[in-house]
C-alpha cells in the first residue's frame, strides 16, 4: 500500500515537473559549487581569527625581518592575522629538492601581507601557490630576432609572478631581502606588487585603486615619472631608482614598491608626489616607522627579475 501510494502521488508530479526539477537540481548544484568553497573559506577564517599566533612564528619575524620590529603595533597585528590566512590558504612548493620550512612560509607570507595590510581586500584572492627555489633559477626563452629567426636563450631569475595564481621565489634572495630592510631591495615585495597589479586583469603598473580621483592622479604622475626615467637613461643621467624600473610600467610599480617600504624617507624626499600616491594606495606611511633610512646611490646596479 505505501509503495502504491507514493507511486501514485509522485509519478504525476515527476511527469509534469520532471524537467523543471532537473533544472532546479542542476542550479542548486552549480550554486553549491560556487558558494560552498566561499562558505568553507569564511568558516576557516573565523576559526583562524580565534587562534593565537604561534610563538615560534613570532620569533621568526623578530629574528629574520628587522622591518617587522619597526611596524606600528596595529600593523603588526594585521600582518600576523594575514600570515595565518596566507599559510592556511596558499600552497607552498619546494623546487629543486628544497624542503619548505615554517621559516620560509612565515617570512614569505609576512612580507606579502605587509602590502595588503590596509587594502580593502587584504589578501591575494587569485593566488594558489608559492614555488620556492633554493637560489636563482633558469628560465628558457625563445626570442625572435629582427628577421624572425627564433633564438633559444636562458635567463637566471630571482622571482616571477604569474597571472595564473603562482609566485616563484629564490629562497636565498628572499632571505637576503628580508634581512636588510633598508636598502630598497626586496624580492617578495617586488613579486607581490606584481600580484596586486595583476588583480585588474592587466599587468601595466595600475593596481586596483579605490577612487576615480586617485586613478587619474596615478595615471598622470606615474606616467610622467616613468617617461622621465627613460629619458634620463637615454641621456646617461643619474637616476633616483634602479634602472630596471624603466623596463615597463609594471616593473616601475614593483621597484617603486620596494623603495616605498624599505626606503620611504628617501622616496618621500626625492619623489614626494609618488610617495603620496603610494601612501594613498597602501594606506600606510612607512617613513614614520622607526627604521633608519640610508641614502640610495644615484645609479643602482641593474637587477634581473
Amino acid at each position: 500500500m505505501p509503495t502504491d501510494f507514493f507511486s501514485n502521488f509522485f509519478q504525476p508530479i515527476l511527469q509534469q515537473y520532471g524537467r523543471d526539477l532537473l533544472l532546479l537540481l542542476i542550479l542548486v548544484l552549480a550554486l553549491g559549487t560556487v558558494f560552498y568553497p566561499l562558505y568553507r573559506r569564511r568558516q576557516r577564517r573565523i576559526q583562524l581569527a580565534q587562534q593565537s599566533f604561534p610563538t615560534a612564528w613570532r620569533k621568526i619575524l623578530q629574528q629574520r625581518w628587522p622591518l617587522y620590529r619597526a611596524l606600528p603595533a596595529d600593523v603588526q597585528q594585521q600582518v600576523r592575522k594575514q600570515i595565518q590566512r596566507f599559510i592556511a590558504e596558499v600552497e607552498f612548493i619546494g623546487c629543486d629538492g628544497l624542503t619548505v620550512t615554517d621559516q620560509m612560509r612565515v617570512l614569505i607570507a609576512a612580507q606579502a601581507s605587509l602590502l595588503t595590510a590596509r587594502l580593502p581586500v587584504n589578501d591575494y584572492p587569485g593566488l594558489r601557490q608559492v614555488l620556492v627555489y633554493p637560489d636563482a633559477f633558469a628560465v628558457d626563452l625563445n626570442q625572435p630576432d629582427g628577421v624572425g629567426v627564433v633564438h633559444e636563450k636562458t635567463e637566471w631569475r630571482e622571482g616571477e609572478s604569474w597571472q595564473q595564481g603562482q609566485v616563484i621565489l629564490s629562497w636565498r634572495h628572499t632571505l637576503a631581502g628580508a634581512a636588510v630592510a633598508d636598502d630598497g631591495r626586496n624580492l617578495v615585495i617586488h613579486e607581490f606588487a606584481h600580484q596586486l597589479d595583476q588583480q585588474t586583469g592587466s599587468v601595466n603598473g595600475f593596481p586596483p585603486l579605490p577612487t576615480a580621483e586617485l586613478q587619474q592622479q596615478w595615471s598622470r604622475q606615474m606616467q610622467t615619472a616613468f617617461d622621465q626615467l627613460q629619458r634620463d637613461l637615454q641621456q646617461s643621467s643619474p637616476t633616483w631608482i634602479d634602472p630596471y624600473a624603466a623596463t615597463n610600467p609594471a616593473e616601475f610599480f614593483a621597484v617603486l614598491s620596494e623603495l616605498f617600504f624599505e626606503m620611504p624617507a628617501y622616496l618621500a624626499d626625492c619623489q614626494p608626489q609618488l610617495y603620496r600616491l603610494m601612501q594613498q594606495f597602501f594606506q600606510l606611511d612607512p617613513k614614520s616607522w622607526p627604521l633608519q633610512q640610508p641614502q640610495l646611490p644615484s645609479l643602482i646596479q641593474k637587477r634581473f627579475r
